[in-house]
């Protein structure tokens, strides 16, 4: 088999596992198969010898898309989440500080009248 035939027969794909069920899915490894099929196999061959593992993913390499650079800036506006944080409410104190100074008591709007007779 010649080095282009095999380009046109075989794909590559991306192994993750995880170890446990509750844990977070970790990229392994890639490898080189003529289908889905083969290569979820090849990849459970290649963990079950080694290590336990809860879940395998097979993914082709050709269908994992990246995000361009516009649609990265367009996160950047979705950045701002601190009304989610406690902290983000920490210039309500202040507003609130202000708020008070700038409410008038009973005394000083008696006071009004009596200034006006």
């Amino acid at each position: 088999m010649t080095e282009k035939q095999r380009t046109e027969f075989f794909e590559v794909f991306e192994v993750f596992s995880k170890r446990t069920p509750s844990a977070a899915m970790q990229y392994q490894f890639s490898l080189l198969a003529p289908n889905h099929e083969l290569a979820a196999v090849m990849a459970q061959e290649n963990f079950m010898r080694r290590e336990p593992v809860a879940d395998i993913w097979v993914v082709k390499r050709s269908d994992i898309r990246k995000m361009t650079e516009d649609e990265r800036e367009s996160l950047a506006r979705l950045d701002n989440k601190d009304y989610r944080t406690t902290k983000g409410y920490g210039y309500l104190k202040k507003k609130w500080r202000e708020y008070e100074q700038g409410m008038l008591d009973e005394k000083e709007i008696l006071s009004w009248g009596e200034e006006s007779k």
